[in-house]
């Protein structure tokens, strides 16, 4: 699955070196360059030379985020997480490629590098890229030795508060080394479109751009074949063409016969397999997978994928994958898409910046529709260093190419060109907007055009709203009806809402609204917001009782490094430093915490979201040193209805819809701000506390729903391990993740356990990180031991690579029973 695809990759690893040999007529040779890198902080000013001496390097493989590593400090802002995300660094490589290659064209591709980059080859500068969230093709063709030593050095410069979050540091995104005949598909160079539709035939119209690097003249001819997912061919086509110099564009059309369409619940995936001739000799092979499927935007019926009316239950997500950081994992991005779609989510936004291949890839593959966004910032400035530094030289083609890259993914379904850009308060923003919009219709007419306003009327008057095709709101839920009404040929939706703060399995009583906690924690009853925001339920109320909206992306899906409102306070004594709020370093707003364990908030979601049945209550239930005798009971349920039991005493049976919850949060409405709202989406009772097993039963039609008990734990005892996976891939990337709860001698989970946990691994896997989703420490995570928080922490394994076998994983903690698991690492892993 994480393989690359192009066909006839012949190759020898021998002495460190890359050796690459050739056909008589050369195919594409496309491989992986991640392994055997040097890396180093700092400069002297020569390490781009090939003669410079970088024998005590760090040797490593990429991807690689070396801010992640730590530590953290209290110098580093609270903004990026407290770690170390700028500074000047340098990687390495040293590689040969085959003499008789001499004549060939060769070039990397950095799928991402973070930020301000420079690339080097034998001490000759070949090309560079400041925008890290973007891949990018540097040709090293004029400057390589064939047959001889080469060096590859990329230096990377990444400022602090280049952006509002954690955006990591390196090349934490994978790289690939291509050797391809001089007349070549260009880089991201087909564009695959299905402009007819219909259960008989699908139209596949694949634009293909050649190529010519030394403007050769002659005859040559593409191929195009399609297949299915199962590998059958479904159609084929071949076109002539005659270079003059220059490159070319090909047009090609194709028919599918009875096409398989891509549905969410069945994410059908076709290959567009692109085979180029000289002659009888195939010179070039490249392949693109596309998905059948019509996409449709109406203010009557929102939003349609083949026909049928979707409503968006999104997310926000940024790009970071918590305890790993920033550098891309295959399995890691997409346990978390995993995990977002068990919660009933069917849309992302990739906010706020293009993701990586890999996300789109997984999308695509699970059925998970896509906003791919560009910027947060336009031409004024949110943070020092932010996207406002590279605007004017490079914008233009950042967001070309970030189209170019993905216009193929048919789960990528709008284009966003910024998110709560100040330009909305200013008079010539509404003329940027449209300049954007109008490269995104440039390069993909398909696809409408969207952006994230949060200062409303200033976008609509100012222009912006006008000049795009679907106008997002951010935290505007009292003002859609308003919108509308003064607007009616818009078309919205909440492209960012709620922003509900809570720590995972903390619980504050009295339940009430505060801005701020002394223990750094935020309550998991679902309440607490910052003054722009409010909690999940009004949300959801606006958009069930709105019919003209396409849905909504909250903020956020998971917690994410950096931005740890509300406590990212400063005071001058300490001159920029964490201060007051020091050590919380990441995020409160997911549903889910930083290690992928859930929140309460996960559940309320999946009641609005998910039909499998489910029930949920909390708080826990370990009260007896609590100065509160009282305890109040949420419920969340897809069910009609549920009843409460208190050691097997029913507590009394209450209905969804019917009564009501009255959360004490400030909503702020268009005629008059309201303290508390009446919440139709969860039930509530007010428990006097006896230790036991506390039990909900939900009922849908009169008939039991779904069932849940929670028990009151005694003292800690014991370790229980679960993984998610218990056969990964001997890869050296592959992971598997071990939730490490502690429990009482029953097996009841303790809830309030904070116990240090050290882990040993043996055989063919290593430790990789740890994490326990508590925002507010600065425990490191790389280290072999962590402390549970709410009774659980995350240990995450890695493969080593070529070695296949069992992977044995012990956990221990003081005065509590040791415990082990086995998993198992194959050489060859089917999913």
């Amino acid at each position: 699955m994480k393989e690359a695809k192009f066909l006839k990759i012949t190759y020898l690893l021998a002495f460190g070196f890359l050796l690459l040999s050739c056909n008589e007529e050369q195919q594409r040779i496309r491989q992986s360059f991640n392994e055997d890198w040097k890396f180093s902080k700092g400069e002297t000013g020569t390490e781009s030379q090939l003669s410079f001496d970088d024998s005590g390097w760090r040797k490593l493989d990429l991807p690689h985020d070396w801010a992640i590593e730590g530590p953290f400090d209290s110098n580093f802002d609270t903004r990026v997480g407290g770690l170390p995300t700028y500074g000047t660094a340098w990687y390495r490589k040293t590689f040969k490629i085959d003499a008789a290659q001499k004549g060939n064209s060769v070039s990397i591709e950095f799928d991402g590098v973070m930020n301000n980059a420079e690339v080097y080859l034998n001490g000759k500068k070949v090309g560079e890229r400041p925008f890290g969230y973007i891949g990018f093709e540097v040709d090293l063709t004029p400057y390589i030795k064939f047959g001889e030593e080469n060096v590859v050095a990329v230096r990377v410069d990444p400022k602090e508060l280049s952006a509002r979050w954690y955006p990591g540091a390196g090349i934490y995104r994978n790289t690939w080394l291509e050797i391809k005949n001089p007349v070549h598909i260009a880089h991201w160079g087909t564009y695959i479109t299905t402009p007819e539709i219909n259960q008989q035939k699908a139209k596949v119209s694949i634009e293909t751009t050649l190529q010519n690097k030394h403007n050769l003249k002659g005859k040559f001819s593409l191929q195009t074949i399609l297949v299915d997912a199962t590998g059958n061919e479904v159609a084929s086509g071949k076109k002539n063409i005659e270079f003059k110099g220059g490159n070319s564009l090909v047009l090609q059309e194709l028919n599918i016969l009875s096409p398989v369409f891509w549905e969410m619940d069945n994410p059908h995936l076709y290959t567009a397999k692109s085979i180029l001739y000289k002659g009888a000799s195939i010179i070039d092979n490249y392949e693109s997978t596309f998905g059948v499927r019509t996409i449709e935007y109406t203010q009557e019926n929102g939003f349609q994928l083949n026909g049928e009316q979707v409503r968006f239950q999104g997310v926000c997500m940024h790009h970071d994958l918590g305890p790993l950081g920033a550098a891309v994992n295959y399995r890691g991005t997409q346990r978390q898409l995993e995990i977002m779609k068990s919660m009933g989510v069917n849309a992302i936004r990739t906010s706020h910046n293009p993701p990586s291949p890999e996300q789109l890839e997984i999308c695509d593959k699970m059925g998970i529709l896509v906003q791919v966004e560009a910027f947060d910032e336009w031409t004024i400035a949110k943070v020092e260093n932010g996207y406002i530094k590279f605007w004017d030289k490079w914008h233009e083609t950042d967001l070309r190419d970030m189209i170019k890259r993905d216009r193929n993914h048919p789960s990528v379904i709008m284009w966003s060109i910024g998110n709560e850009v100040p330009e909305q308060r200013k008079s010539k923003g509404g003329e940027i907007a449209q300049y954007l919009t109008d490269i995104c219709h440039d390069e993909d007419p398909t696809r409408p055009v969207t952006a994230g306003f949060n200062d409303y009327p200033q976008c609509v008057e100012n222009g912006l709203a006008e000049a795009i095709d679907l106008v997002g709101l951010n935290y505007k839920p009292t003002q859609y009806d308003n919108i509308l009404k003064n607007n009616p040929d818009y078309i919205v939706y909440g492209s960012e809402t709620s922003s509900c703060v809570s720590s995972r399995g903390v619980y504050h009583l009295p339940v009430e609204n505060y801005d701020r906690h002394e223990s750094l924690q935020l309550t998991s009853y679902d309440i607490i917001s910052p003054p722009w925001a409010y909690p999940p339920d009004f949300e959801i109320y606006a958009q069930e009782t709105m019919t003209h909206s396409l849905g909504e992306f909250i903020w956020t899906g998971f917690d994410y490094l950096g931005e740890p409102t509300p406590f990212n306070g400063r005071d001058n004594e300490t001159h920029g430093k964490w201060g007051v709020d020091y050590p919380s370093r990441s995020s409160y707003f997911g549903a889910v915490d930083l290690a992928g364990l859930p929140k309460d908030r996960y559940y309320f979601y999946q009641s609005r979201w998910t039909e499998e049945p489910m029930v949920h209550i909390l708080p826990h239930w370990n009260w007896k040193d609590s100065k509160h005798k009282t305890i109040p009971v949420y419920c969340y349920t897809n069910g009609d209805e549920a009843e409460l039991f208190l050691n097997g005493k029913s507590l009394g049976r209450k209905k969804m819809g019917e009564d009501k919850t009255t959360i004490p949060a400030e909503f702020i409405w268009w005629k008059k701000p309201q303290t508390t709202w009446d919440s139709p989406y969860r039930l509530n009772w007010n428990v006097k506390y006896q230790p036991g097993e506390l039990k909900v039963v939900a009922y849908k039609n009169g008939k039991v729903h779904a069932e849940k008990i929670i028990n009151t734990a005694g003292e800690a005892a014991k370790i229980e391990l679960v993984a998610d996976r218990k056969e990964i891939a001997a890869d050296g990337s592959d992971l598997s993740f071990i939730t490490v709860s502690i429990t009482d001698a029953r097996g009841i989970l303790c809830p309030n356990a904070d116990n240090l946990v050290n882990f040993e691994v043996e055989g063919g896997g290593e430790i990789e990180a740890v994490g326990n989703g508590n925002a507010a420490t600065t425990e490191s995570f790389q280290a072999h031991h962590r402390k549970a928080f709410s009774g659980k922490c995350v240990l995450i394994v890695k493969s080593k690579k070529g070695e296949a076998g069992e992977i044995n994983i012990i956990a221990k903690s003081k005065g509590l029973a040791t415990k082990d698991i086995v998993i198992k690492s194959l050489d060859s892993l089917v999913e």
